[in-house]
This record gives structure tokens, C-alpha cells and sequence, in this order.
């Protein structure tokens, strides 16, 4: 990596990741007014969102092992990206919220998919001493889909509130050529992914950590003879931390992307106001995760996860109260630019946190209990966000996902895992256990 030429692999994945993720925020803000027009609910959106994720609650361990297997990654990423693109045809033709639930599952199975193996070529290729910004360049070509795909949605689906767009025959045909456009857009990554060429073998080797403070005892990422369970995963000083604050990232994440447009709807904001804000929030997180580096060799991964837990917590959770009572849309972007980059910090962070933590063979496999922990907050979450939000309304649920954001923090900082990057016990290096 350390050469121009070396870095292909790597742009490639970003290009990847740029059209799967557009595709992505596209579908899932979209759907949800595909409910509406439905007349679903809140607690309904709530379920649709937990449907995203159950499948891959189930299958996230599983992948992860698989991908410690194979010998080359593209393929199953390329799998990724068309199964999403099957869900997002899926999304489209459906006509009921039983089959925009399945769509949806399929849609989460496909991201899991796609993202599992793109973190473990991540972990295979990446040397250690670049792992932050490779994990940060993947992950902010993550957040460019998190900008690109809401603010596609919201051109193609206008600056009229869905209520008042239902008095002159509804949104309906803008809302499935959205839908289809997802579609396609995920498709386009499966040929970018087989231009990339094929990786024979992993590359235990770790190297140094060049950050100050950092330095690495080497045995920390050799590969050992132990199988990789979520238990002995679990037991590594930190990475069950870790993993809480992963989930609850993403959680506010999720709950944002799905009740935003609820949240929207009841103060009176449009759909294209609604994209544009989401929008912000992914812009947000593009620009930390560009700096990341930057941040990284000034300030301790764990005072960073930190921030990102607490900072966004509030900022977030004071959106709708900008919106409604005080309707100030632009108090509404500048709180979703500030929660969005310390949002945009914590993912990456994690992801190198956890791998740092375990031994080079173990990496898969922790990257997917990761994405296990993610996907179970992705199931639970949303549903109490929907049960929440019943009484309180749309804002309710968005309120919820930042309190779970702040005990994340308070887990933290009671764990002490809040100072600099120091070997652990039991995984020597600069693990930030």
C-alpha cells in the first residue's frame, strides 16, 4: 500500500461501496413512504426496519468464517451487490407491507453480504499500519451513499409533503421509479467488483503502529491454532465495548434513515427536505472519515469513540426538535452536519479497534460477530423505536436511538475505555482495549 499501484484494490472497493450504499439510502428512506402509501404505521416502519436485519442475525458468524475460507473475496462481494439489487426490484413490485418486509430482508441480507467481505479484504489486505485509513476510506465511501442516496430520493420524489401530494393522485409512480433506479445503481457494482483482481491468500504479517503511543508487539496478529468463537472473540479484553458502541452507531444510523421521513411528514417537511437533511448527515460523516487520519494521530481511537458516542447523541436528538416546535430546517442541517461527523468517526474505529484486538485469523470472524452485534441492534431497536414512537410520535423514535447512543458512552466511560491506544493482557499492541 505503501505505492500509487498498490492502492487499486482499494478504489475499486471504494467505487463498490459508493454504488451499493447509494443504492442503499436510496431503497430504505423510500420505503418507507412505500409504507405510508400503504397506511402503515409507525410501529409497522419499525417492523419493516427489523426486517432488514433478522436474516442476517442469524447468518453474520457464519459468513464471517466463510470468508477466512476463501481464497479470493470479489466474488462474494460482487454476490452482495446483486442480491441488493434483487431487493430493490423486489421493493418495487411489491404491493402489501407483508412483501415490502421480505423485500427488505433480502435487502439486509445483500448489505451484510457485501459489507461482511468487504471489511475482511479490508483486514486481509490492508497492512496495520494503514488499517485506520483504509477502514476509513471504505467506510467514507460508505457515507458518500449516505448522502447520494437520500438526496436522489428526495429530487425524485419532490418538495411536497406526502399528505398534501395524496390530494393530487399521490406519489406512487415516482416512488416505484425510485425504487427501480436502486436497483440498478447496485447492480452497476457487480462488474466493477470482477475488474478487481483476485487476492490467491491472506497476508498474516502484521506491522507496526505508527502512531505515537502506539507501538505493536507483533504476536498480537499472528495467526493461532485456536478456533475463532463468538466466546473466546468475546473474552478479548475491550471488543465487547467495542461492539456496543458499533451497534448503537449504526442503530441511530438505521432508525434516522427510517423515521426521518415520519418525523418529516409530521412537521410538515417534504420529501425533498427530508433527503436533503439525511444528506447532510452523510456529507458529515465523509468529510470526518477523509480527516480521519488526521484525527487519529492527534487524539486516542477511545477518546475518539467517545466523542462520536456522545456528541452525536445530542446533537441528533435536538433534529426534530428544530423542526418541530421551532421549524428552523437550517438549525435542522447544521445539527445533522455536526452529529454526522462524529457519527462518521465511530464506525471505522471500531472496525480497527476489534480487528487490532484479535489474531490475523481471527479477523473475519470478529468483523462478523461485529456485524452480528450490529444487525441484533438493527432487529431490536428499530421495533422498540416503533413502540416508542407510538405514543410520543415519529421524533420518539429517533429520541430512542440517542439514548442508547449516550449508555454507550456511559458503558464506556465506566469500562475506562476512554484513554490511549496501551497493549492489553492478552492481545498485546495498540489494541485500544
Amino acid at each position: 500500500m505503501a505505492k500509487r499501484g498498490s492502492l487499486t484494490w482499494l478504489w475499486l472497493m471504494v467505487v463498490a461501496a459508493i454504488l451499493t450504499q447509494t443504492a442503499l439510502n436510496l431503497l430504505r428512506p423510500v420505503t418507507s413512504y412505500k409504507l405510508l402509501t400503504l397506511g402503515a404505521d409507525e410501529t409497522a416502519v419499525g417492523l419493516a426496519t427489523a426486517a432488514y436485519a433478522i436474516v442476517p442475525l442469524v447468518s453474520a458468524m457464519w459468513l464471517g468464517r466463510v470468508t477466512g475460507r476463501l481464497p479470493s473475496l470479489r466474488g462474494m462481494i460482487a454476490l452482495g451487490a446483486l442480491v441488493m439489487s434483487l431487493a430493490g426490484a423486489a421493493l418495487a413490485w411489491g404491493n402489501s407491507v407483508v412483501m415490502i418486509m421480505a423485500a427488505s430482508a433480502l435487502l439486509g441480507m445483500g448489505h451484510l453480504v457485501f459489507t461482511i467481505a468487504g471489511q475482511a479484504a479490508i483486514g486481509r489486505r490492508a497492512p496495520r499500519e494503514m488499517m485506520d485509513a483504509a477502514f476509513g476510506w471504505f467506510t467514507a465511501a460508505f457515507s458518500v451513499g449516505q448522502m447520494a442516496g437520500p438526496l436522489l430520493s428526495g429530487l425524485i420524489l419532490g418538495n411536497v409533503p406526502l399528505a398534501q401530494a395524496a390530494t393530487g393522485g399521490g406519489l406512487d409512480e415516482e416512488i416505484t421509479w425510485a425504487l427501480w433506479l436502486g436497483a440498478g445503481i447496485s447492480l452497476l457494482a457487480v462488474p466493477v467488483m470482477f475488474s478487481l483482481r483476485a487476492q490467491t491468500a491472506p497476508d498474516p504479517t502484521p506491522a507496526a503502529d505508527s502512531r505515537p503511543g502506539g507501538a505493536v508487539d507483533a504476536t498480537a496478529a499472528q495467526p493461532t491454532a485456536q478456533k475463532a468463537t463468538a466466546p473466546r472473540i468475546l473474552r478479548v479484553p475491550g471488543v465487547p465495548s467495542h461492539m456496543l458502541a458499533a451497534l448503537a452507531l449504526l442503530a441511530v444510523i438505521d432508525i434516522l434513515t427510517a423515521f426521518m421521513p415520519l418525523v418529516g411528514e409530521a412537521a410538515g417537511v417534504s420529501p425533498l427536505w427530508v433527503g436533503v437533511l439525511l444528506a447532510v448527515r452523510g456529507a458529515g460523516s465523509v468529510l470526518s472519515r477523509i480527516f480521519l487520519s488526521w484525527f487519529t494521530a492527534r487524539w486516542s481511537r477511545n477518546t475518539l469513540v467517545l466523542a462520536a458516542l456522545l456528541v452525536s447523541a445530542v446533537t441528533i436528538g435536538l433534529v426534530p426538535l428544530a423542526l418541530e416546535p421551532l421549524g428552523a430546517l437550517w438549525l435542522a442541517a447544521v445539527l445533522m452536519a455536526v452529529g454526522g461527523s462524529f457519527l462518521g468517526l465511530g464506525q471505522p474505529l471500531t472496525m480497527t479497534l476489534i480487528a487490532q484486538a484479535v489474531p490475523a485469523d481471527w479477523r473475519g470472524a470478529a468483523l462478523g460477530l461485529r456485524l452480528v452485534g450490529n444487525r441484533l441492534g438493527q432487529v431490536v431497536l428499530p421495533v422498540v423505536a416503533g413502540v416508542v414512537a407510538a405514543p410520543l410520535g415519529p421524533a420518539g423514535g429517533v429520541w430512542f436511538a440517542c439514548a442508547v447512543l449516550g449508555l454507550s458512552g456511559l458503558e464506556r466511560i465506566l469500562g475506562r475505555h476512554t484513554g490511549p491506544n496501551t497493549p492489553g493482557p492478552d492481545t498485546p499492541g495498540a489494541n485500544g482495549s
